[in-house]
C-alpha cells in the first residue's frame, strides 16, 4: 500500500465522478469510428475480406507494446502536472491528428499506417486514464468510478456510430465519395472525432486534477530505478506477483475479446450480405450497410450507456462477476441471432440482438475492472492496468492470425459465419467469468 492511504483521498461527488470521465468520451469517440468504419474503409480502398483481420493489427500490437511501459513509466512519473496527466494530453493530442488525416488516405498503406499511429496514440491515453480513476477514487467509489467511466463508453461510441447518419439526415448526401472513394459523410466524423479527442480530455484533467504527491511518495518515486530496463523489470515483477484474481481473469479475456473482434470486423460485411445481398464494396448496397450498421451500433452503445449506470447497483448486491456473466450470455445470443435477419424489409429487427450486444459492452467496459482494481496493490495501478490490457490485446491477435487459416476452410468464406462464432465465444467468456474467484472489492 502506498503511503497516501486510501482513507487520505477526499469522496467524490458524483459531479465529479463525471467530470473525471469526461475524457473517455473523445478516447472512445475514436475507438467508436474504427470499430464502424476502418473495414469499410480498407475494403473501399481494394482490401479482401479475408485479409481485414490483418488489416486490423495496429491496435493489438500496439496495445502489447504501448500500454504495459506507458503504464509503469506513469507509475514512476513526478512530473509537475502529474503522474498520469502526461501522458493523457500527448496521446490525446496524437490521436486528433491521426483522426484528422485517416478519411483523407489515398491507398490502403497509408491508412494501414495511419491505424497504428492512432492506435498507439489511444494508448498512450488509455490505461494511465485508468490507473487516474483508481488513484483518485477511494475503493468503496471504484465501482461508480468505472461505470461512469463505462457509460461515456456508450455514450461516444452512440455518437461515433450515428455521426453518419446523423449528417446524411441533416442533407448531406451519403453517396457523395471523396477522391479516395470514401464517403465525404465519414470524412466529416473523422474531423468531429478529431475535435473531441483533445478538447474532452483537457476539460477533465483541468476539471478533476490528480492529487498532488506527498513529499513521501515523490521522494519514493525519485529513488527508483530509471530508464528503460528499470521499467521492463518492473513489468516482469508485476507478471511474476500478479493476484491470482487477475490471472482468473485471463480465459474469460481471451473469448471476450476474440468475439467482439469477430464481431467489429464482420458486421458490415454482413449486414451488406444479409440484408442487400451484396459483397461489393463500391456498392449502394454496401454504403447503405455501413449507415446501418452506424444505426444498430449507435443503438448498442447507447444501450451500454444506460446499462453502465443500471448496473450500478446489481454490481454492489450480486458482485461484478455475476452481472458480467449475465450480460455476455445475452450478448451471446443475440450475435447467434443476428445472421438470421435476412432482407431489407426485415431490418429493424436487428435492434433487438443488439439490446444484448449492448449490455454486454456496458459490462465488458466496466465490471471488470471493478474486479481488477479490488485486487490490485494501488502503488503499481498503472503497470497493473497496462498489463491487464495485454489480456485484451493478446486475444485480439490471436483472432486476427488465426481468423484468416480458418475463414475460407471452416466458415466458408461467409462473414455471416464469423458472426455466429462471436456469439460462441462470448457464451464461453460468461462460463469463464463465473469461475473467477473475487478476493478483496468482490462487490466493489
Amino acid at each position: 500500500m502506498n503511503a497516501r492511504h486510501d482513507a487520505a483521498k477526499p469522496l467524490l461527488s458524483f459531479s465529479q465522478i463525471l467530470n473525471m470521465n469526461v475524457g473517455f468520451l473523445g478516447i472512445q469517440f475514436s475507438f467508436g469510428l474504427q470499430q464502424a468504419n476502418m473495414s469499410p474503409i480498407y475494403q473501399m480502398l481494394g482490401a479482401e475480406g479475408k485479409n481485414l483481420p490483418l488489416l486490423w493489427l495496429a491496435g493489438p500490437v500496439t496495445g502489447l507494446l504501448v500500454q504495459p511501459l506507458i503504464g509503469a513509466l506513469s507509475d514512476r512519473t513526478t512530473h509537475r502536472w502529474g503522474r498520469r496527466t502526461p501522458f493523457f494530453l500527448i496521446g490525446a493530442l496524437l490521436c486528433s491528428l491521426g483522426l484528422l488525416l485517416m478519411p483523407f488516405s489515398p491507398a490502403l498503406w497509408f491508412a494501414a499506417g495511419l491505424l497504428w499511429m492512432l492506435d498507439a496514440a489511444n494508448n498512450v491515453t488509455m490505461e494511465p486514464y485508468r490507473a487516474y480513476v483508481s488513484d483518485r477514487l477511494r475503493e468503496q467509489q471504484h465501482a461508480s468510478g468505472f461505470l461512469t467511466q463505462a457509460s461515456f463508453t456508450g455514450l461516444a461510441q452512440t455518437l461515433a456510430y450515428l455521426t453518419p447518419s446523423l449528417l446524411v439526415g441533416l442533407g448531406l448526401n451519403k453517396d457523395q465519395l471523396g477522391a479516395n472513394g470514401i464517403p465525404v459523410v465519414t470524412t466529416l466524423a473523422f474531423m468531429i472525432g478529431a475535435l473531441l479527442s483533445f478538447s474532452t480530455v483537457w476539460w477533465s484533467v483541468r476539471r478533476v486534477p490528480e492529487l498532488p504527491l506527498s513529499e513521501e511518495e515523490r521522494a519514493r518515486l525519485q529513488a527508483l530505478p530509471r530508464g528503460l530496463g528499470a521499467t521492463l523489470a518492473e513489468i516482469w515483477a508485476a507478471v511474476r506477483d500478479m493476484p491470482s484474481t487477475m490471472r482468473r481473469l485471463w480465459w474469460m479475456a481471451l473469448f471476450q475479446w476474440y468475439g467482439m473482434m469477430c464481431y467489429w470486423i464482420y458486421i458490415v460485411p454482413t449486414l451488406a450480405s444479409t440484408i442487400y445481398g451484396t459483397q461489393d464494396p463500391h456498392s449502394a448496397g454496401f454504403r447503405d450497410a455501413v449507415l446501418l450498421n452506424g444505426q444498430v451500433g449507435g443503438f448498442y452503445n447507447a444501450i451500454a450507456f444506460v446499462a453502465s449506470f443500471a448496473m450500478l447497483p446489481f454490481t454492489r448486491r450480486l458482485g461484478a462477476k455475476w452481472v458480467h456473466a449475465f450480460a455476455l450470455a445475452a450478448a451471446a445470443l443475440g450475435l447467434w441471432m443476428l445472421p438470421g435477419i435476412q432482407g431489407e424489409a426485415h431490418k429493424a429487427w436487428l435492434f433487438l440482438p443488439m439490446v444484448g450486444v449492448g449490455l454486454a459492452w456496458g459490462s465488458i467496459m466496466g465490471n471488470p475492472y471493478v474486479l481488477l482494481a479490488g485486487s490490485i496493490p494501488p502503488e503499481r495501478a498503472g503497470v497493473y492496468m497496462g498489463i491487464f490490457n495485454m489480456f485484451i490485446v493478446i486475444p485480439m491477435l490471436i483472432q486476427m492470425l488465426t481468423l484468416p487459416l480458418i475463414y475460407d476452410s471452416w466458415l466458408g468464406g461467409r462473414p455471416e459465419h464469423v458472426i455466429r462464432l462471436a456469439g460462441v465465444l462470448l457464451a464461453a467468456a460468461a462460463l469463464c467469468v463465473l469461475a473467477v474467484k473475487t478476493e478483496r472489492g468482490a462487490h466493489a
